[in-house]
């Protein structure tokens, strides 16, 4: 999906929400254990429920990989069943030297055709650059993130400037607005603004709004341009909302209530 589209179906649906579909078999409606595909059935449902409301559906790999073969076949089913005008996130954290990295792009550009891949910068531009030789696919690459260990490194000073300043002003120079995104943490309240101003035109993909702490409005407030440039990632506050058999209308119910704080910012 290139970025006119993205940005045409966002203003459609006056949206930026990504749905995270974190589908933790522990955690999943008990009647669904008794089907051939537990994860599938429920991200089924959750897509139903949430697709009209949402511009992006985030797969979390970690828990379709933990499951083996069954889970990579659950996670191919599931990103078929996304509607094709909705952006498509592998949330792999991938990023090797060249050659591996040139593997990984092809798994999740080619044969899982996902519109972007989250990456790894640690290893530096020949472990990002081939994932962005493919046309209208994405990389979405770790900036500022929201977990409490990212002030190991990421808040440290490098030179005169602190060290995810460093990278997210030297991996911009690597691709364009149209093919990198960044991984912007919504629980770094006093970073947004100042990270936007760095990249104005970038898209950040935010996780952190909901069980995390991070709020719609701040995120907004802070971060939101002209082609809204944003994708606020929610997952566990939609997508495990309730429990029982009716999830799936919970699921919508939430799916709706951020959607309407958004739209305010249209």
């Amino acid at each position: 999906m290139n970025r006119l589209q993205l940005i045409e179906n966002i203003f459609s649906k006056k949206s930026v929400l990504c749905v995270g579909l974190d589908t933790d078999l522990t955690k999943i409606p008990v009647h669904l254990l008794e089907s051939e595909d537990p994860a599938f059935e429920f991200n089924k449902a959750i897509i139903d429920a949430t697709k009209d409301y949402t511009v992006a559906y985030k797969i979390n790999t970690a828990f379709y990989e933990a499951q083996g073969i069954k889970g990579w076949v659950s996670m191919e089913k599931t990103l078929n069943y996304i509607p094709k005008d909705i952006f498509t996130i592998a949330d792999a954290k991938r990023g090797d030297i060249g050659n591996t990295s040139e593997q990984y792009a092809k798994t999740f550009f080619h044969t899982y055709p996902f519109d972007s891949v989250t990456v790894a910068p640690y290893m530096g531009a020949d472990s990002v650059k081939p994932f962005l030789q493919f046309q209208d696919k994405w990389s979405i690459v770790l900036g500022l993130t929201s977990n409490a260990g990212s002030a190991d490194f990421q808040l440290q000073q490098c030179g005169e400037e602190l060290l995810y300043q460093k990278v997210l002003r030297t991996v911009a120079s690597w691709g364009t607005p149209e093919n990198i995104m960044f991984v912007i943490g919504a629980t770094r309240k006093e970073q947004l603004q100042e990270v936007r101003q760095l990249l104005p035109e970038h898209f950040f993909l935010v996780p952190g709004v909901g069980a995390q702490g991070g709020d719609v409005d701040t995120v907004c407030r802070s971060a939101f341009n002209k082609e809204a440039g944003l994708l606020i990632n929610v997952s566990r506050g939609i997508i495990f909302a309730d429990s029982s058999a009716s999830f799936a209308l919970k699921a919508n119910e939430q799916a709706g209530k951020y959607q309407k704080e958004m739209a305010a910012f249209f």
